[in-house]
């Protein structure tokens, strides 16, 4: 049995994008497909007419500065992103996010866009974009916009991008400052390639003793990826110190939204267990921008 009946592959987005509305049938992008191509022939997903390969964009495949920014295009592969000298220098959390993306084989071929449409609230690469306040470039038949990273998702598992109608291109990332660092890391059951029972990242800038500014993202911290921002708030201009972190940790844990999972971890256990990796996180950050 055919899994679709079309298969295109655009060389420009707006190409792709036409392709998609123009579709006799449903029609959705793939790059590298590791979880749309199991679920359609698993019988999970909806049956597809058309197949818009999008790594033949060369836009989509891009990972370079511009200007003071880092793109990263949908369609890089999280090994590169993972491998890239300007991630290791710019985006260091979300190089430790994607070294733990399900293996090394998956990692050659799976997206960085795919790690983010599927929308899920504790995606490692989804949490490190997050605390790296990242934006999206986002495209359809009226042109392409900037949209804010956490803008993306409505809920778990559901994406505010129409995926018969536009597409991700991208992902804009400040440049690293003098002073900034950034962090990643994770808890995971100890068996092979495992699911986060929860992950974290920080991303700060340090003058001295004092966090001069810093966003912090939890996964599963709610709904949607979790940015802490009312602990960043009673973090930020505050020296760094024994007593402003078990208050930021407070506030953290009034804020988030922890729930139960059968396969992962229960809300009490996260709310036990979140505090050493935050302090973990946070630490190395903070050493990091020294």
């Amino acid at each position: 049995m055919n899994l679709w009946q079309e298969y295109k592959r655009p060389t420009s987005v707006m190409e792709a994008v036409q392709s998609l509305v123009s579709a006799s049938g449903p029609a959705l992008p793939i790059a590298g497909g590791t979880d749309l191509l199991l679920d359609l022939k698993q019988g999970h997903h909806s049956p597809i007419h058309t197949l818009i390969d999008l790594t033949f964009i060369p836009e989509m495949s891009s990972l370079e500065l511009r200007g003071d920014e880092l793109f990263i295009g949908a369609a890089v592969p999280v090994n590169r992103v993972a491998l890239d000298p300007l991630t290791g220098m710019h985006a260091q959390a979300l190089v430790e996010a994607c070294n733990l993306i399900a293996g090394p084989q998956v990692r050659n071929t799976a997206t960085l866009g795919g790690n983010v449409a599927h929308a899920l609230p504790a995606a490692d690469g989804t949490i490190a974009l997050t605390a790296l306040e990242a934006q999206a470039e986002v495209a359809g038949i009226s042109g392409t916009r900037r949209m804010p990273f956490t803008s993306l998702f409505l809920g778990p598992g559901k994406s505010a991008i129409d995926k018969s109608r536009e597409i991700i291109v991208g992902f804009y990332l400040s440049k690293i400052k003098k002073g900034g660092a950034s962090c990643f890391k994770r808890i995971m059951r100890p068996q092979g390639v495992a699911l986060p029972i929860l992950n974290c990242a920080v991303w700060l800038e340090r003058a001295g003793d004092v966090v001069n500014d810093i966003h912090i993202a939890v996964g599963p911290g709610g709904a949607i990826p979790f940015r802490a921002t009312d602990a960043e708030a009673a973090l930020r201009r505050q020296t760094l110190n024994e007593e402003t972190f078990p208050r930021t940790l407070e506030v953290l844990l009034g804020q988030a939204k922890f729930r139960s999972s059968a396969r992962r971890a229960g809300a009490d256990y996260r709310k036990h267990i979140v505090g050493g990796l935050f302090k973990d996180v946070l630490d190395t950050a903070w050493k990091r921008a020294e």
